[in-house]
């Protein structure tokens, strides 16, 4: 069975990480992935990155609409790999820490929780305050993983394409998929 992975879009900026990360996964011949859109989304995606929303909808290969409580991700018993939700906003974040599953990318972030399932949140927001910082506690406490896409430097980017190739390609290494070309840090002593 292939490894299903769903991912959440929501209106923060960085709406070609998700873009890459579902080019990625359809790269993948394990991966099945299962994609939810917001409505703060599908503004983003078509400010940043030039794209349709049925364009992005076209790389993953499941959508589900933002409000189908009966979609199959929001049942445990629908097997999943795991889930992020990338870009992620601090509303977002916000509904995951108090369990509002008021949409189905909510919905489906507390079925992972309670599944104890891999789900990883790509925070996206500068400067963090203390509601964010606690909101982001609680979801850490709660089982998932904050994964903010940082830019690094130690793997020599020359682009904001090489930036976002790591930032996804660490997203994919946290869902315990490999990643072609992604650059880690190197341990200097050999011995």
């Amino acid at each position: 069975m292939k490894k299903r992975i769903v991912v959440g879009i929501s209106g923060a900026s960085g709406a070609i990480l998700a873009v890459r990360l579902l080019e990625a996964l359809r790269q993948n011949p394990q991966c099945e992935s299962h994609l939810i859109i917001s409505e703060g989304a599908k503004f983003t995606i078509e400010q940043e990155t030039g794209l349709s929303v049925a364009q992005v909808e076209a790389l993953a290969d499941v959508v589900h609409p933002l409000y189908d409580m009966a979609a199959s991700i929001s049942s445990g018993t629908f097997e999943t790999a795991g889930m992020v939700i990338l870009p992620c906003s601090m509303k977002t974040v916000a509904g995951v820490a108090a369990g509002y599953s008021s949409n189905l990318i909510l919905r489906a972030a507390d079925v992972t929780l309670k599944e104890r399932r891999r789900l990883i949140l790509v925070a996206r927001e500068s400067p963090l305050s203390l509601i964010h910082l606690k909101n982001m506690t609680e979801v850490t406490q709660a089982g998932a993983m904050i994964l903010p896409p940082m830019m690094t430097f130690y793997n020599d980017p020359k682009s904001i394409e090489d930036m976002t190739h790591h930032i996804v390609c660490k997203t994919l290494s946290a869902l315990g998929l490999d990643c072609e070309g992604y650059k880690r840090w190197k341990d200097e002593c050999d011995g």
